[in-house]
C-alpha cells in the first residue's frame, strides 16, 4: 500500500484541527467553516479510497 504524500497528510491534519475547533467552539467558527468542513471530508474520503484501492491492487 502506497503512503499518502506527507504534505497531503499535513493539510488534512490542519483541516481536521479547524473542523474540530468549530465543533467544540461553534461561536468561534470562521465564516468559511462550511467550506473547510466539506473540503476536509472530500479530501479524507479521497485518501481513504486511494488507500483501499492501493491495498487491493498490491
Amino acid at each position: 500500500m502506497k503512503k499518502p504524500p506527507r504534505l497531503l497528510l499535513i493539510v488534512l491534519i490542519v483541516l481536521n484541527i479547524v473542523v474540530l475547533t468549530g465543533q467544540l467552539w461553534p461561536a468561534g467558527a470562521p465564516p468559511f467553516a462550511r467550506v473547510v468542513n466539506i473540503g476536509f471530508l472530500v479530501l479524507s474520503l479521497g485518501v481513504f479510497i486511494a488507500m483501499v484501492l492501493g491495498k487491493r491492487g498490491g
